[in-house]
């Protein structure tokens, strides 16, 4: 049974083929997409399940909805996915088959100005992939002491001058009047360093991540996997930086473990909660990655719930 998709068509996001591959579809299953984004993923899952299947997407972006699937097997819950075991019980559809994240900015958010994600155009410092939230980028820039300011530079963005950063910002910023994109861009100047496209990117992403607590909202929903997941399901989750990759690799390396350590005189082996499906991340082939740039940083890993 295809999907029936509303407004325009789907994107192809990043590593789509492999992605659903690695899922191991079973027809009249039920599935999780934890990041809608421009609908690509859930058409994939849509296009393998039976009349039986179920498909469950997630996305705390507003616009997403304009562009949801027309599908009796599809529901869409306007939600962040640290959220996902709440809703999926309130839905009545734990445990699942499988589940699929793509931890990504969508291509949407990038290209749209006015959300504040890229350093392309001008518009509003926001970068809420909720518009609901309050706190958007300008307000962090304006709030956080130079300590604060620093520790997220450097944890984040990995940026190379982060204190010689956070003291710029501080010095300047009430002058500035960080408001939008091309205010913040004139005042960091000064003090780029390398290829400034780099340097740019990486200040960004470690906004980005602090608005959103994007580190947070992993860490949790990857905590509630064992509780949502059948024997043989299948998690699939897509990162694009080291932080998000190391995250992943150590919760599904090492979930279960920590059963083990509260009682060391126990002699019986703890099982693993998950066995690893690919040993080392799976990343973009070169032809994906001559298409669509961006997925030249993407990693994938997969574990099976034992």
């Amino acid at each position: 049974m295809a999907a029936h998709l509303s407004g325009s068509s789907f994107h192809t996001p990043v590593l789509y083929k492999e992605s659903l591959h690695f899922l191991n579809i079973r027809p009249n299953g039920i599935y999780v997409d934890c990041t809608y984004g421009g609908g690509g993923h859930s058409h994939g899952i849509l296009t393998e399940l039976g009349n039986q299947g179920k498909l469950i997407a997630f996305d705390q972006d507003k616009d997403v909805q304009k562009n949801l699937p027309l599908d009796p097997r599809f529901k869409f819950i306007p939600e962040n996915f640290r959220h996902i075991q709440r809703f999926l019980r309130l839905h009545d559809v734990i445990p699942v088959d499988g589940i699929l994240a793509d931890l990504g900015v969508s291509s949407h958010q990038f290209d749209t100005g006015e959300r504040g994600f890229s350093t392309r155009f001008n518009g509003p410092l926001d970068m809420r992939m909720n518009i609901s939230q309050s706190k958007t980028a300008a307000d962090i820039l304006l709030d956080f002491d130079k300590k604060e300011l620093q520790q997220m530079f450097e944890k984040y963005g990995e940026v190379s001058n982060a204190k010689t950063l956070a003291e710029h910002i501080v010095k300047n910023r009430q002058a500035s009047r960080l408001k939008t994109i091309d205010a913040f861009k004139a005042l960091l100047q000064p003090i780029v360093l390398g290829n400034p496209n780099k340097y740019l990117a990486q200040v960004f992403q470690a906004l980005r991540i602090e608005v959103n607590d994007e580190l947070g909202a992993l860490k949790v929903m990857l905590e509630q996997l064992p509780g949502i997941m059948k024997k043989g399901a299948r998690c699939v989750i897509i990162s694009f930086h080291s932080m998000e990759d190391r995250l992943v690799k150590d919760f599904f390396k090492n979930a279960g473990k920590d059963i083990e350590k509260e009682n060391p005189f126990s002699r019986e082996k703890q099982e693993t909660v998950f066995e690893l499906i690919t040993k080392k991340p799976v990343m973009a082939s070169g032809e994906e990655i001559k298409m669509n740039p961006r997925s030249r940083s993407a990693k994938l890993r997969v574990a099976e719930k034992n």
